[in-house]
C-alpha cells in the first residue's frame, strides 16, 4: 500500500502484516451537518456487537469539539465518541489531522494529537497537503493491520470540484482506503433529491461506481409517501436506497462541531419543568460545547446559549466556556456588553462558572508576548480572580484525574477530565480558597497549587483548566444540588449516571439504524467488495 517515503513520515513504525488487511467501508455526505458522524458510530457498534473488531477513521477533521486520548494526544471528538461506540481506546491513528479554526482563513493544525502551527488556508492547501497525504495513508494502514474493519468517515461533501485535486478526506482517500462508500443525505433541510442526484452527476465515472447505496437521514412523517420518490431515484441514479432513517433525537452523544449547536440548543431550551436557568455565553470562537452535554439530561435544568444582553433573562447560573481565541472572546464580551452584565450578576450574588478559556479571561490580565493567541500582547481581564495567564506556544493536553477540592466541606470528590490548552495561569497573590484538583499521579502535591481553578470564598464563582468536569455524575449533582439549594427548590434525590446513559444511547441508536437500513447488503457491500471492484474502481495509490 505504502513505500518506505511514506511511513517514515509517520509519528511511529508501522507493524509488519499478519493478516489480510481490515475490510472498510466508507460514509460520505452531501453536505455537511447529514448525520455522517453518528451513522459512523452507529455502524461501529453494530459491527462491535456483531464479534467484529472495529475501528473509527477520519482523515482530517475540522472542529473546536476536541477529545483527548490516553496517551494525552488530541483528536476530533467525534472520533473519540466512535472509539467509544466501538469499545476501543482513542488514538490519533483514527484522526491523524485536525484543524481548529482560529480567526477567518487560518487554523491550528494539529498532527497526531500535536500542534505544528498556524496556517491560511491556501497555505494550507498549497504546501502542506501533499505531506498530509502521506501521513493520512500511513495512519489508515495502521488502523486496517490491527482491525477487522475500519469505518470511515469523510468530510463535506465529495463533489466540492475545486478541492478534488487535493482531496485526502473523501473520494481518493476512499481509493487508498479500498472502500466503498455509502452516501448519505439530510431530509430534515429540503432538497434531498436533487442533493443526492446533484452530488452523483458531479463524481467522475470511477467514483459514481464507488458508490454503493443511499442512505437518507433525518425523516419525520410516514415513509410510504416518500416511497414514489425513492423509485424515481433508484432508477434515476442507479443505485440502491439501503435505508430511511427516522430522525432520532435525546442522544445523550457529542457533536462534531457548531454546525449542529443549534439543533441541540433547540432541545435544550425545552425542559419540560426547568427550575434552573442556565446560560452559556456563545462566544464567536467557542469551544467544547459538549462540556454541558450532561446538563441535558437533569430534567430541572434549562440550558440557554446567549449572543447579547438583550438574551440575558435571570439566569441561576452563567457559563463561561472555553475559546479557541481568548483575547479576541475576551473582547467581544466587552464590546457586546457582556462583561458589564457579568459583572452586575456577580455583585448581586449570581454564580458564574468559568472553563478553561473561560477561566482565563477570569483573572487581572492575558499576557501574549508571541502573539500566540492574537495580535494583542496585553489585555486586561475580568478581575475576577487575582491571577495572570501567559500563553506560550507550547500546548497542554492531559487526561486528568484526582479529587477537586473547591468549596466542599470534606476531602473533596474523585473526577476525571482532561485539559487542552495554551498558556499557564499563576495568582499574584495568595488565595485562600484554591479551587483545585489534586491529581493522582501527584500524591505529595503542595496544598497551595491551585493553577487549575480557582474559586470565591462564598463558592459561588469558580473556574477550572477541567474540561469534562460537569460529565462528574458526583460532582455535578452536589454542584447542581448547591444552586437548588440556594433557589429554594427542590434538591435532586440522586445523581444521574450520564456515562450510563450515553452507553444506552450508543445501543439505541445502533437498533435505530439496524431497524431502518438494510444491514445484511450493508455487510455484503463491505465484505465483498475488495476482491470484486478492486481493478474496475482504481483501487491502486495514485
Amino acid at each position: 500500500m505504502m513505500d518506505s517515503t511514506e511511513k517514515t513520515l509517520s509519528n511511529s513504525t508501522s507493524p509488519s502484516p499478519t493478516s489480510s488487511p481490515a475490510v472498510t467501508l466508507m460514509i460520505q455526505g452531501t453536505a455537511s451537518d447529514v448525520g455522517k458522524s453518528l451513522l459512523t458510530a452507529a455502524l461501529c457498534r453494530i459491527l462491535k456487537q456483531d464479534g467484529r473488531r472495529v475501528a473509527p477513521f477520519k482523515s482530517q477533521n475540522m472542529s473546536l469539539n476536541s477529545y483527548v486520548t490516553p496517551d494525552g494526544k488530541e483528536i476530533g471528538r467525534a472520533q473519540g465518541m466512535q472509539a467509544d461506540a466501538c469499545g476501543i481506546e482513542a488514538t490519533t491513528d483514527m484522526n491523524p489531522i485536525l484543524l481548529k479554526p482560529k480567526r477567518d482563513m487560518e487554523a491550528q493544525v494539529v498532527v497526531h494529537g500535536k500542534p505544528i502551527g498556524d496556517l491560511g488556508a491556501r497555505e494550507y492547501r498549497e504546501q502542506y497537503l501533499p505531506q498530509a497525504e502521506l501521513i493520512v495513508k500511513d495512519a489508515l494502514f495502521r488502523l486496517r493491520e490491527k482491525y477487522d474493519a475500519v469505518i470511515i468517515e469523510g468530510a463535506g461533501s465529495p463533489a466540492e470540484v475545486n478541492l478534488k485535486d487535493r482531496d485526502i478526506v473523501n473520494m481518493r482517500l476512499a481509493g487508498w482506503a479500498d472502500a466503498p462508500v455509502i452516501l448519505v443525505a439530510d431530509i430534515d433541510r429540503g432538497g434531498v433529491f436533487a442533493a443526492i442526484v446533484g452530488t452523483m452527476e458531479i463524481l467522475e465515472p470511477e467514483e459514481r461506481d464507488r458508490v454503493q447505496g443511499i442512505i437518507i437521514n433525518k425523516f419525520r412523517g410516514d415513509v410510504s409517501l416518500l416511497t414514489p420518490g425513492l423509485d424515481w431515484l433508484e432508477k434515476r441514479i442507479r443505485k440502491p436506497v439501503l435505508g430511511v432513517i427516522p430522525f432520532l433525537g435525546d442522544l445523550a452523544l457529542e457533536d462534531e462541531d457548531s454546525a449542529s449547536l443549534d439543533g441541540k440548543v433547540n432541545r435544550w431550551e425545552t425542559s419540560p419543568d426547568p427550575q434552573l436557568d442556565i446560560v452559556v455565553i456563545r462566544l464567536p470562537h467557542l469551544s467544547n460545547f459538549t462540556d454541558f452535554d450532561p446538563l441535558l439530561k437533569e430534567p430541572d435544568v434549562r440550558v440557554r446559549f446567549i449572543r447579547s444582553v438583550q438574551e440575558w433573562g435571570e439566569p441561576d447560573v452563567v457559563i463561561l466556556p472555553g475559546s479557541k481565541n481568548t483575547v479576541q472572546d475576551l473582547l467581544y464580551l466587552r464590546e457586546s456588553g457582556l462583561a458589564q452584565k457579568l459583572h452586575g450578576h456577580i455583585e448581586s450574588g449570581g454564580r458564574v462558572t468559568g472553563i478553561c478559556a473561560g477561566y482565563q479571561m477570569m483573572g487581572r490580565r492575558l499576557l501574549d508576548p508571541d502573539l500566540v493567541e492574537s495580535n494583542v500582547p496585553e489585555l486586561a481581564g475580568l478581575g475576577i480572580f487575582p491571577m495572570e495567564t501567559v500563553f506560550t506556544k507550547d500546548k497542554r493536553t492531559e487526561r486528568i484525574n484526582g479529587r477537586a477540592v473547591a468549596g466542599f466541606k470534606d476531602n473533596g470528590m474523585a473526577v476525571e477530565g482532561y485539559e487542552i490548552h495554551m498558556g499557564s495561569t499563576t495568582f499574584l497573590q495568595p488565595v485562600t480558597h484554591p479551587f483545585h484538583i489534586r491529581l493522582d499521579r501527584l500524591p505529595e502535591e503542595p496544598e497551595s497549587y491551585h493553577g487549575d481553578g480557582a474559586i470565591t470564598p462564598e463558592g459561588m464563582v469558580w473556574g477550572t483548566y477541567i474540561h469534562g468536569i460537569l460529565h462528574n455524575d458526583d460532582f455535578r449533582h452536589r454542584w447542581l444540588n448547591e444552586v437548588r439549594c440556594g433557589k429554594g427548590v427542590p434538591l435532586s434525590e440522586q445523581a444521574i449516571s450520564f456515562n450510563g446513559l450515553r452507553e444506552q444511547s450508543f445501543d439505541r441508536l445502533a437498533d435505530h439504524v439496524r431497524q431502518h437500513v438494510d444491514m445484511e447488503r450493508v455487510y455484503r457491500i463491505m465484505d465483498g467488495w475488495g476482491f470484486v471492484n478492486s481493478e474496475k474502481a482504481g483501487m491502486k495509490d495514485e
